[in-house]
């Protein structure tokens, strides 16, 4: 197992398309082929207090996902109560987000496990600071790309300014994920089809809608020859 790339980094065409739930599933996936892995979500904005502690639920989720124990503030070194823009919330808290800071995180992790995954905030062009963003930090953490693509209109247009944006930042995408925002949406199988002749990288799966959102069963979406594929590239 130990062969296995250190990690990926999920990009997103939008927000709220699923990411966290995308890289849950991975998590589970990877889990049950015997890697042992864990979540990363270095900035996290949207937090409510419970039994003393501030939670975000992406946290939560991608914390439950792993089966490595690992230090909190590993898996989320940054963490804002608001839930707005991540270089605004930081603004207001007084706190610079440093990319550096998030890498020796990952470093950690990726020393207590065989695959990283790590999921990033908002869309890949979200600014983290003032001159850097969402893949810069991609690129600091040199780690290949899954995009999750939220299935729902728009949907081409964004998974292609995306799939631009990281060919133009000399980033690597290992592969995307089709994964169904909007149960109703319209001329499904033509939009993925669209999408397949266009994004020249393997579809990993089509996860489907699940209200509410189930990655253990989202898991089952990934076939295993294709994961393990994905390592060895």
């Amino acid at each position: 197992m130990l062969n296995a790339p250190r990690g990926f980094f999920i990009a997103g065409t939008d927000t709220h398309i699923g990411k966290t739930c995308v890289t849950a599933a991975l998590l589970h996936a990877y889990a049950a082929l015997g890697y042992r892995v864990v979540g990363m979500k270095p900035v996290a904005a949207g937090a409510e207090l419970i039994d003393g502690y501030w939670v975000n639920e992406d946290v939560a989720l991608l914390t439950a996902a792993g089966n490595v124990r690992v230090a909190p503030e590993a898996i989320n070194p940054y963490l804002f109560r608001e839930a707005i823009a991540p270089h605004i919330a930081a603004e207001h808290k007084g706190v610079r987000i440093e990319i550096p800071r998030i890498r020796e995180a990952y470093e950690a992790l990726a020393g207590e496990a065989d695959l990283v995954l790590v999921e990033g905030v908002g869309g890949l062009l979200v600014p983290l600071s003032e001159d850097k963003d969402a893949a810069d930090l991609a690129a600091a953490l040199e780690l290949p790309l899954i995009l999750v693509v939220g299935m729902r209109l728009g949907c081409i247009n964004h998974a292609m300014l995306t799939v631009a944006a990281i060919a133009a930042r000399g980033l690597k995408l290992a592969g995307w994920v089709a994964n169904r925002v909007d149960p109703t949406m319209a001329a499904y199988e033509e939009n993925l089809r669209a999408l397949i002749l266009r994004i020249e990288a393997p579809l990993l799966a089509e996860t489907p809608f699940l209200e509410p959102p189930e990655p253990a069963r989202m898991a089952a979406a990934f076939a295993p020859k294709k994961l393990a594929s994905l390592l060895s590239r």
